[in-house]
């Protein structure tokens, strides 16, 4: 596509014959289109960028989702979508006469930051945004995750006259118990009151405590990611059924609520069975 095509029949370039457009609308219009598919070039190159620089980290990210070649493909067909509905260039007399006739357009979105596209061409693009966003989404590791299917039994405080410091999660014996986030295995073994326990100081300066399990399959200073299978559901200790006590420690040792922090950090916590 070059310039000339894109302004119509009678533009001025190289060319010192061409004689000069008498409408001033027209000249407005011309420069638009130029913006425009300008504009369609700068997000389409974006799109594959993107698209090419997301595909090469995938499978070095932890717990990420596999972009493969038909992916790719699909994102490249998005494009040429975007490319195929852009507005062929019209003389300009034609375009000056279809702006003066067309109603103001309605606001739209303005996919990759790209301001006062047309609705035909930004919803294209819009698309295409939300398809990479989807994609980014999928690949970016998980800030924590559930550590058990079961539903929760109990909460964090006051109970039977004592306070509980730690969230329970009824589940079956062997059942197994994931990590909640990254961090290094501090200790893995038997503690007094729950049998058997595993802790673990996690990578944003908390410990988290799994207390009454089963048996564990870590061991001190070793890493675990975030969702990684530490240890299985138990009834070990001081425990009136089979669960999991999780305790959250702060940086300071504190005992704080688990149920707001797993929450903060976008783990489903309904009070019931989870579909993790």
């Amino acid at each position: 596509m070059t310039v000339a095509s894109l302004l119509g029949e009678g533009a001025a370039g190289c060319q010192a014959a061409a004689p000069r457009p008498t409408r001033h609308r027209a000249e407005v219009a011309t420069a638009g289109r130029v913006r425009l598919v300008a504009s369609v070039a700068v997000a389409t190159g974006a799109l594959v960028g993107t698209a090419t620089q997301m595909a090469a980290a995938a499978p070095t990210l932890p717990g990420a989702q596999h972009v493969d070649k038909a992916g790719a493909i699909k994102l490249q067909t998005k494009v040429d979508q975007v490319v195929q509905t852009t507005p062929a260039a019209a003389p300009v007399a034609q375009v000056a006469e279809e702006v003066s006739q067309a109603p103001a357009p309605a606001p739209v979105a303005a996919p990759f930051g790209l301001q006062n596209l047309p609705p035909e061409v930004a919803g294209p693009l819009a698309q295409a945004e939300e398809v990479i966003k989807g994609l980014q989404r999928q690949m970016a590791p998980q800030q924590a995750v559930r550590p058990v299917a079961g539903e929760i039994s109990s909460g964090f405080g006051s109970r039977w006259g004592e306070f509980h410091y730690g969230l329970d999660f009824a589940d079956q014996i062997g059942a197994p118990i994931h990590s909640v986030s990254g961090g290094t295995v501090i200790e893995a073994g038997p503690a007094s009151g729950f049998g058997l326990w595993v802790r673990i100081a996690q990578d944003d300066g908390t410990t988290a405590v799994y207390g009454h399990v089963n048996e564990f399959f870590v061991h001190q200073g070793q890493r675990v990611n975030t969702g990684d299978v530490i240890a299985t559901v138990g009834n070990r200790g001081n425990s009136t059924g089979p669960h999991l006590h999780l305790e959250i420690w702060d940086a300071a040792g504190a005992k704080i609520d688990p149920y707001p922090w797993l929450a903060a950090k976008g783990v489903p916590m309904q009070w019931g069975p989870s579909q993790h």
